[in-house]
């Protein structure tokens, strides 16, 4: 292992490319802890669409940020930020090596580079905007968001009126603002992997992926969420499947339309991760299935670490 401070290892890349499956490996090889950096993953009750680790892969490693808000809260870069320095320092006091593990790449940015101070809310100008969505329908403000800052609009779905309207905020106060850069963390050595395959390989995957949460109960799991009062407006709800398989649940859209719509979003969504990774600076990219799977990627970052 690297002399001195404790690196931060971070496997990141789009989903289904096999993080997960690759930190369990590497959790045999070296006395690791897991913090998850995935936007979905730290909600509680939201199970069968966001990928979380099994219970077997929990028991072979310790997972962090997994199940830490019920889905009402509010969850951000800033305050995974937070939580995933406080998980640090504990992994590091037990004499362990962390490792971040997802796809959230602004959750990734936000730990290794900072972010700039958020302009303060604005209570008139969001219910101008809500009332805009209110009466033309959400589409609209995400128009608007695509027009005044297209990466940002790239990555919220048309329907998540409160984080456009909190977009359109951040848009309205500069692009400098908008950027993450600002407070590199520069306390510790990172080692950055980016997993990836080839294209038709990984979508195969994600379609056998997004049938397989299906079959495993989403549609149940969406029913209970919302028999428990969480309205289908959450922003956890309107993460890919959730928000497709609340449309069969409470407004009797079919199944299978949902299913389609699911994996054709999950394909969307694996492409723009790895357009957000490959903008990122120092990752290593690694063929997960070239390495001959997670296994052979371990190697390869144990051997980064020697």
């Amino acid at each position: 292992m690297v002399a001195g401070t404790a690196p931060l290892v971070v496997i990141a890349g789009p989903t289904g490319v096999g993080k997960t499956a690759t930190a369990v490996a590497l959790a045999s090889r070296l006395p690791i802890e897991v913090i998850s950096a995935d936007s979905r993953q730290v909600y509680c009750g939201l199970d069968a669409a966001t990928g979380k680790p099994t219970a077997a892969e929990r028991a072979l490693v310790r997972h962090h940020l997994i199940d830490i808000v019920d889905p009402p809260d509010r969850y951000h870069a800033a305050r995974f930020r937070r939580d995933a320095l406080g998980a640090l320092d504990a992994i590091r006091s037990r004499g362990r090596l962390p490792v971040l593990v997802g796809g959230t790449g602004l959750y990734i940015r936000a730990l290794l580079r900072g972010l700039d101070p958020a302009p303060p809310a604005d209570p008139q100008f969001r219910a101008a905007l809500a009332a805009v969505a209110e009466r033309t329908g959400p589409h609209t403000l995400h128009n608007r968001l695509r027009q005044k800052a297209p990466a940002l609009a790239e990555r919220l779905h048309p329907n998540d009126t409160v984080r456009i309207i909190r977009a359109l905020e951040l848009a309205r106060a500069g692009p400098v603002r908008m950027q993450a850069w600002s407070r590199p963390t520069g306390d510790f050595p990172v080692v950055y992997i980016g997993l990836t395959m080839e294209r038709v390989r990984l979508v195969t995957r994600l379609r056998a992926r997004c049938l397989a949460m299906a079959s495993a109960g989403l549609a149940a799991e969406v029913e209970r969420l919302l028999a428990r009062g969480y309205d289908e407006t959450l922003p956890a709800l309107q993460g890919i499947g959730y928000r497709d398989f609340v449309q069969v649940v409470r407004h009797g859209a079919s199944a299978a339309e949902a299913l389609a719509t699911m994996q054709r979003d999950t394909i969307r969504y694996a492409k723009r991760q790895l357009t957000w990774f490959r903008r990122e600076p120092d990752i290593e990219w690694i063929d997960v299935e070239a390495e001959g799977g997670p296994s052979g990627v371990a190697a390869l970052v144990e051997e980064r670490l020697a």
